[in-house]
């Protein structure tokens, strides 16, 4: 893991500076229903995909970010939290996904903010070099990208974290302890018991940094509301909310 280190570390820049304290307009965006959450992450569209960081667009609304280990469940994740069965791609063969995917989000043909969907990391079959240059793309990405707001980490709690989630998370902690939001989704928790449940989110509540930590599941609808209430208010801080000016339709031919 010596490399993979290494990889990592020559990546490491200064972060934006934390968010100001809660005002009196980001208070009453909190109390935003999972409803409204939900239907705006329902206007999700394909906006780009990228092999390489210098082919992503520069964009100037929130961008929110999720990642995981290939079999953590991302895809469906992220299919589940936009009401769309297809939107996120889940490849036969995990980790051959290879691109960073962004997909916008707004109403009325306005986008107010981006997700972005990183390449699963951490599976076997994969070359080793290209491990090693999705590891370069992705540390690039997490510390350099201006307009990211937020971290989305996949965990498939039966496993808990793998030795190249802590490295990611070693990676982000700067930008976390800076402002950038952070969560851990622990994905498939209809596969434990409750017991199994409330041990598997006091372990991780303990690792991730600060972070928030939510137990989901898209088969038996857990989480759906809580992460996708935490998401809208990541991406409409206290300048702007819906009712306000977002950017134009930035969606590229």
């Amino acid at each position: 893991m010596a490399q993979i280190h290494s990889v990592y570390s020559m990546t490491k820049q200064p972060s934006p500076s934390a968010s100001a304290p809660s005002s009196p307009i980001q208070q009453a965006v909190s109390t935003v229903s999972p409803l409204v959450a939900l239907g705006w992450l329902h206007t999700a569209k394909f906006l780009t995909t990228a092999p390489q960081l210098h082919f992503l667009p520069p964009l100037a609304v929130p961008e929110i970010a999720f990642v995981g280990r290939s079999n953590a469940g991302k895809s469906t994740c992220i299919n589940t939290l936009t009401q769309q069965k297809q939107l996120a791609f889940a490849s036969k063969k995990p980790g051959r996904t290879q691109h960073i995917n962004l997909f916008s989000l707004g109403k009325q043909g306005m986008t107010d903010a981006v997700l972005a969907d990183l390449p699963g990391y951490g599976y076997a079959a994969v070359p080793k070099q290209d491990k090693i240059r999705w590891q370069q793309v992705m540390a690039n990405y997490l510390v350099t990208r201006e307009n990211l707001k937020a971290i989305v980490l996949m965990c498939d709690p039966r496993h808990g974290l793998t030795e190249l989630d802590e490295v990611l998370l070693d990676v982000v902690r700067p930008r976390v302890e800076e402002g950038l939001k952070f969560l851990v989704i622990l994905t498939k928790a209809d596969k434990l018991t409750r017991a199994e449940q409330s041990k598997a989110l006091s372990i991780m509540k303990l690792q991730a940094g600060g972070g928030e930590v939510r137990l989901f599941s898209a088969t038996k609808r857990q989480g759906i509301d809580e992460v996708a209430t935490l998401l809208w208010q990541w991406a409409h801080p206290s300048s702007a909310s819906p009712a306000t000016a977002p950017s134009p339709d930035i969606g590229l031919e």
